[in-house]
């Protein structure tokens, strides 16, 4: 596990400038409403750049727009998973080909409820991006001859970071496994 409510060594509150405050509360990391960011970076040791799994546990607790931007490794560049941007709704991959979630094949609109807890799973491998929302696949990006990378306001969480936006959220664990076709 990476990410846990006790586990918090190998992050450090992302200097977006205007960031919130990051606590912990009942078992959540919990990061306050930014102007207009909020985030973690992760500063422990090397991460896997291909054939891994990431699972995040994370809420909603205030505010409209996204409060999950997982952002992670995908060989030698990132990529971000969007959990309830640009509004709300919005869920997707930031950015392929320089298209961001709003503007890419990856744009799905989910409704997130307030409070409600919501798993989100990432696969990278070297031919593809997949995603997950609670056991449910969402999206299979090839990625082979595309690029792949980050909108520039979440450049600072590199190399694996999560952020919300104009949001008030809550994240309860981010695991990371490595993961081999079978």
């Amino acid at each position: 596990m990476l990410l846990a409510a006790d586990r918090l060594a190998d992050w450090e509150a992302t200097a977006f400038g205007g960031e919130g405050a990051i606590g912990v509360e009942d078992d959540l990391v919990v990061l306050e409403m930014g102007s207009p960011l909020t985030g973690l970076s992760w500063t422990g040791g090397e991460l896997p750049l291909w054939d891994y799994e990431l699972e995040v546990t994370a809420r909603r607790l205030a505010g409209t727009d996204f409060f999950c931007g997982l952002t992670f490794p995908v060989g030698d560049s990132h990529a971000t998973l969007i959990l309830g941007g640009w509004g709300g709704a919005l869920t997707g991959l930031s950015c392929l080909d320089g298209a961001d979630a709003s503007e890419n094949e990856t744009t799905t609109f989910i409704a997130y409820e307030r409070g409600r807890e919501v798993t989100a799973r990432v696969r990278v491998t070297r031919a593809v991006i997949e995603t997950w929302l609670d056991g449910e696949l969402l999206h299979t990006v090839d990625i082979a001859g595309r690029s792949v990378g980050l909108r520039p306001e979440v450049l600072l969480s590199r190399p694996l970071g999560v952020a919300s936006f104009l949001t008030r959220s809550g994240l309860g664990e981010l695991r990371l496994r490595r993961w081999r076709e079978r």
